[in-house]
C-alpha cells in the first residue's frame, strides 16, 4: 500500500481532477474572503452604521433561494460547466470593481450592486464543486476527500484576511482588487483543466420532465428521507444562530468590543479559520470510521457552547484561543453534514440535494439582519447569549424528533456507504 493510500489526507490527490479542482477552490476561496474583508470594512468605516453592515453581509447570500435550480442545472448539463460558468461571472464582476476602485468611484453603491449580483451566485459554488468531487471519489473515501476539500476554505480564510489587511495597507485598495482579480481568473482557468479528459453528462434519470418539476422531485426526495430532512434543519440552524457570531458580524466584534483595526479583524478570523483547517484535517484523517449524522449533532452541541463562550471572552487573545476551538467544532459538524448528504443522495438526486442543502443558508442572512437589528435595541451580549442557547435548545430538539435516522450506529445517516436502493439506482443509471 502506498504513502497516499495510508495518508488519507493525500489520497484525494491521486485523482488527476481533484489535482486541479483543490487549488483553484483554493483560490476562489481566497479572492472571496479578501473581498469580504476589505469592502466589509470598508462599508462598517465609511457608513458606520452596523446595520448596513449586516446587509451587506445579507445580500452575499442572495441565491440560497435560487440554489436548487443551480444544482438542477448541474445534474441537467453538468456540474464543472456550471461551476465554470459562476466564476467566469466573478472575474469579470472583480475586474469592474477593480477599475472603480483604481478610478477613485468605489462607494457603497456599486459595493451593494456588487454584492447582490455575487450574491445570487455564490451560495451555490460551494454545492457545485461538492457535487464534482462526490462524482470523481469512491463513496468509501468521500468523507475524507471531503474534509481535504475543506481545507481550501479554512486556508483561504486563514491566508485571505491577513493579505487583504496587508496589501491594503502597503499599496492600497486597487492593487488588492487587481489581486482579487487575478485569484478568480486563475481558479478559473483551472476548474477548466480539472474537467479536460472527463464526460460532462447528465445525472441519470435527470432532464425527462420539466425544469420546474425536477426541482421540486429534489425538494421531495429531501422531505421523504429523514437523515436528510434533519441534517436540512442543522444547517438552516447553524447559520442563523452561531455563524453569524463568527462571520459577519466580525468586523463589528473586532472594532467595537474588542477596539482592533483591520489586522486585529483578520487576526480573529484567522483564529477561527486555523481551527477550522485543524477539524478539516481531522476529519480527512479518521473520517472513513465517523458515524456522520452523529458526529454532525455533537459539534453542533460544541459549536454552540464555545461561541457562547469566545463572546464573554475579556481580551482579544482569550477570544482568539476560543476562536479555535469553535472552528474545530465547526468542520466537525460541517464535513460529516456534507459527506453524509452526498452518499445519501446518490448521483440521480446529488446536485438538486445539494441546492437545498445552498437554500439553508438563508438562515445566515436572515440571522445577520436580525442581530443587527437586536444589537441596537438590547445590546451585543444579550444577542449573542440569546443566539447560542436556541442553537443548542433546537439541536436537541432535531435530536429527539429524527433520533431513529440520525443517532444509532446502524441508522442511515450513519452508514459508511450509500443506502443499497441509491447505489442500484445510480449503478443502473451508469
Amino acid at each position: 500500500m502506498s504513502p497516499h493510500t495510508r495518508f488519507s489526507l493525500l489520497a484525494p490527490f491521486r485523482v488527476r481532477a481533484f489535482l486541479f479542482q483543490w487549488p483553484a477552490d483554493l483560490l476562489t476561496n481566497c479572492g472571496i474572503e479578501m473581498e469580504i474583508l476589505m469592502l466589509g470594512w470598508f462599508i462598517l468605516t465609511e457608513t458606520r452604521s452596523v446595520l448596513l453592515l449586516t446587509v451587506f453581509a445579507a445580500l452575499r447570500y442572495l441565491g440560497t433561494l435560487v440554489a436548487p435550480a443551480f444544482g438542477m442545472a448541474g445534474d441537467k448539463y453538468g456540474h464543472r460547466r456550471v461551476l465554470c460558468a459562476m466564476r467566469a461571472i466573478y472575474v469579470v464582476v472583480a475586474a469592474g470593481m477593480t477599475l472603480l476602485t483604481m478610478l477613485g468611484w468605489l462607494g457603497p453603491g456599486p459595493i451593494f450592486a456588487a454584492a447582490t449580483i455575487l450574491g445570487i451566485i455564490r451560495p451555490s459554488d460551494l454545492a457545485m464543486r461538492n457535487a464534482i468531487i462526490a462524482a470523481i471519489m469512491p463513496a468509501e473515501t468521500l468523507m475524507s476527500a471531503m474534509g481535504t476539500a475543506g481545507t481550501t476554505s479554512d486556508c483561504s480564510r486563514i491566508l485571505g484576511p491577513l493579505a487583504g489587511a496587508g496589501i491594503i495597507a502597503a499599496v492600497g485598495m486597487g492593487p488588492a482588487y487587481l489581486a482579487i482579480t487575478l485569484c478568480y481568473g486563475l481558479a478559473l482557468i483551472l476548474t477548466m483543466m480539472g474537467g479536460q479528459g472527463l464526460a460532462h453528462r447528465r445525472a441519470a434519470g435527470v432532464g425527462q420532465a420539466s425544469f420546474i418539476r425536477e426541482v421540486m422531485e429534489g425538494l421531495r426526495f429531501v422531505w421523504r428521507t429523514p437523515c436528510l430532512h434533519a441534517g436540512m434543519w442543522i444547517a438552516v440552524l447553524v447559520n442563523a444562530t452561531v455563524i453569524p457570531l463568527t462571520g459577519g458580524l466580525m468586523p463589528y466584534i473586532a472594532r467595537d468590543i474588542y477596539h482592533l483595526d483591520r489586522f486585529g479583524l483578520g487576526g480573529l478570523l484567522a483564529c477561527f479559520s486555523f481551527g477550522a483547517f485543524c477539524g478539516s484535517v481531522t476529519v480527512s484523517i479518521i473520517g472513513q470510521s465517523l458515524p456522520a449524522a452523529r458526529t454532525m449533532i455533537l459539534a453542533v452541541l460544541a459549536w454552540c457552547v464555545m461561541v457562547q463562550v469566545y463572546v464573554f471572552m475579556p481580551s482579544p487573545v482569550s477570544a482568539g484561543i476560543v476562536l479555535v476551538l469553535a472552528g474545530i467544532a465547526q468542520n466537525f459538524c460541517q464535513v460529516p453534514l456534507f459527506a453524509m448528504l452526498l452518499r445519501v443522495s446518490g448521483e440521480q438526486y446529488r446536485g438538486r440535494v445539494m441546492g437545498v442543502r445552498m437554500m439553508a443558508i438563508y438562515g445566515l442572512p436572515l440571522g445577520l439582519l436580525t442581530a443587527g437589528a437586536l444589537i441596537e435595541r438590547i445590546g451585543f451580549p444579550a444577542m449573542a447569549t440569546g443566539s447560542c442557547l436556541f442553537g443548542l435548545t433546537a439541536t436537541l430538539a432535531i435530536l429527539a424528533w429524527w433520533r431513529d435516522a440520525i443517532w444509532p450506529l446502524t441508522a442511515e445517516g450513519n452508514r459508511l456507504s450509500r443506502p443499497s436502493q441509491t447505489v442500484s439506482r445510480s449503478a443502473t443509471a451508469a
